[in-house]
């Protein structure tokens, strides 16, 4: 089942931040500084696991957002009290290195 795009509008909507998204393979990856910082799969928000994500949300589950993936934070209560995942986007996104500049084909 892929992410419906309520879903998204509605999440970018509630976490009050300069996110991003763009659909890859039916599902999305939500940028925030240029960097991937978690993942809507199946209308589920997974987070990468960095430090100080798992120190901003340290009693989530995690769970692979599909099949072989390695383990995120399933967020399943983002939206009751965003302030904490919030904090947890802002931390990947400072755990998380620069993006690697484009190179362009000639």
């Amino acid at each position: 089942m892929a992410t419906r795009a309520d879903t998204i509008a509605h999440l970018l909507d509630a976490l009050t931040l300069p996110l991003s998204a763009r659909k890859m393979f039916g599902e999305y990856a939500l940028y925030l500084d240029g960097k991937v910082v978690a993942l809507v799969c199946d209308d589920l928000l997974f987070l990468k696991p960095t430090p100080k994500a798992i120190a901003a949300l340290p009693d989530c589950p995690t769970a692979p957002p599909n099949p072989g993936a390695k383990l995120h934070l399933l967020v399943t209560d983002a939206l009751d009290d965003p302030d904490p995942v919030i904090t947890a986007l802002q931390g990947i996104a400072a755990d998380l290195p620069a993006p690697k500049p484009k190179t362009r084909k000639t």
